[in-house]
């Protein structure tokens, strides 16, 4: 037996693993330890295709297997992140208790995103829309930007719930949507070929560092927007 061939999706089965072991996490409302899984479940989401075409083992169950991790890693996860925040709001403002509901919207536009990956050949060295991996961070950083804010005003907008239904509509949308966003693989180890990665990069390990949990979704936002100036000026 080839055991080469296995190690990709055994890396995969790992990803799937801690989804799993973040679904429990967000039921107890631990979102720092979930935040942390799907993180580790996203490193490795991009170790099993590296494997795969490190060892040349890459096959049409694989690329099944690396959806359905992410649609639990990447996909439900964040949506019952979004639903407990849905909950926890409503509990304070004592509204209907069909609401939090909405937040599994972002499951659904996961879903929908995942499976129109596996067949659109455009994808291959840069993204149509956000990545699931990138969506679920955004998501799951929410909350732990509402534990560790002393902001009043964060603590109004993130329990609006009006506002959380915006968000997550934008995410169903912003998953979907017919955006191109650079990839960050690096194809060529050249300055050259990989000015906007590299920026990308510099920025976000500053943010990091000055901001910790809230630059997560100001990464994300800097993404979107660094990949739309991209497209309209910066491409010939």
């Amino acid at each position: 037996m080839d055991i080469k061939k296995h190690i990709p999706n055994l890396i995969t089965l790992i990803n799937l693993f801690c989804g799993c072991v973040a679904v429990v996490f967000v039921s107890e409302q631990n979102y720092e330890m979930a935040f942390y899984l799907v993180c580790l479940g996203i490193f490795f989401d991009f170790f099993d295709g590296f494997f795969a075409r490190l060892f040349k083992v890459s096959s049409p169950l694989g690329l099944q297997l690396d959806s359905l991790a992410d649609m639990v890693t990447s996909g439900v996860v964040p949506g019952y992140v979004m639903f407990s925040m849905f909950t926890n709001s409503a509990h304070e403002l004592g509204t209907s208790s069909l609401i939090p509901f909405l937040g599994f919207i972002v499951t659904l536009g996961s879903c929908y995103r995942l499976a129109n990956f596996n067949i659109d050949t455009r994808q291959t060295d840069s993204f149509i829309g956000l990545p699931t991996p990138a969506n679920a961070l955004f998501i799951l950083s929410l909350p732990l930007v509402l534990l560790f804010s002393d902001s009043l005003i964060i603590l109004e907008i993130l329990t609006n719930q009006w506002v959380l239904l915006m968000i997550t509509l934008f995410s169903a949308y912003i998953l979907n949507a017919e955006i191109p966003l650079f990839a960050l693989k690096i194809k060529k180890f050249t300055l050259k070929d990989n000015v906007l990665q590299v920026v990308f990069l510099a920025i976000s390990i500053v943010l990091l560092l000055l901001l910790q949990f809230t630059a997560v979704p100001v990464i994300i936002i800097f993404y979107v927007l660094l990949s739309v100036i991209n497209n309209k000026f910066l491409k010939k």
